[in-house]
């Protein structure tokens, strides 16, 4: 009797130990421009998609899901990890805020397109960008128009994380309005979903390009972009 009690008390501590399995949010189910608020939080996007999955998380306003053009919506992009529904944002002042309130460890990484203007990241311990910064990661332009897909100038998606110690409960997500898209959000790993950082020196840098947005590409065809 008591043999078996300690085997599972071994397998208890075990369980109790090993790290949880990192979360990804894809952002698919939501629908074109819809705002992603609660989806992630067991709730709705901000035009009623939804209930998404119950990670506890949510997102601040200014943060929209938007769908890939060749599957029917409005993004300027290609070559996404997770077809076809990326994050990014057209307002908020430079940043979009993603909330943890349970905290997650580790690592945090994600993929990224930014072909005209860099972008970076913050992990905070605090809700809402505040506390302790726990780390920082410069988002460095991406090549363009470099995907198998051609429907969009945002292409392809490149893989980056950083790893921290502590608790992170809040990420900022900072860059240029309509100019940085993200997909695979992972918390918990260094590496996005099952793929591998590449070094530094694969984020090729490209400046001086003359592109609209991740949005409204058809209409900035025929009339200049306003995208800053």
């Amino acid at each position: 009797m008591c043999k078996y009690f300690g085997s599972l008390l071994v397998l208890a501590a075990v369980a109790m130990s090993a790290p949880a399995a990192p979360i990804v949010l894809t952002f698919e189910g939501l629908r074109d421009l819809e705002p992603i608020q609660n989806y992630y939080n067991g709730g709705l996007g901000g035009n009623g998609s939804g209930p998404g999955p119950n990670f506890g998380i949510t997102f601040s306003g200014n943060a929209l899901a938007v769908i890939d053009r060749d599957a029917g919506g409005s993004g300027n992009f290609g070559g996404e990890p997770s077809p076809s529904t990326i994050a990014f944002f057209l307002t908020g002042g430079g940043a979009l805020t993603m909330n943890v309130p349970a905290g997650f460890t580790t690592g945090f990484s994600f993929f990224y397109s930014a072909i005209r203007q860099s972008g970076s990241i913050r992990v905070f311990d605090g809700l809402n960008g505040t506390g302790t910064l726990l780390a920082t990661l410069a988002l460095p332009l991406t090549p363009f128009n470099g995907a198998p897909d051609p429907t969009g100038q945002f292409s392809p998606f490149l893989p980056i994380g950083v790893a921290f110690a502590g608790t992170a409960r809040s990420v900022d997500f900072g860059g240029t309005a309509n100019q940085i898209g993200f997909d695979d959000i992972t918390l918990g790993s260094v590496n996005p979903g099952v793929t591998a950082i590449p070094e530094p020196a694969t984020l090729a840098v490209f400046g001086g390009i003359a592109v609209a947005g991740l949005f409204g590409y058809r209409r900035r065809k025929t009339a200049p972009t306003t995208a800053a």
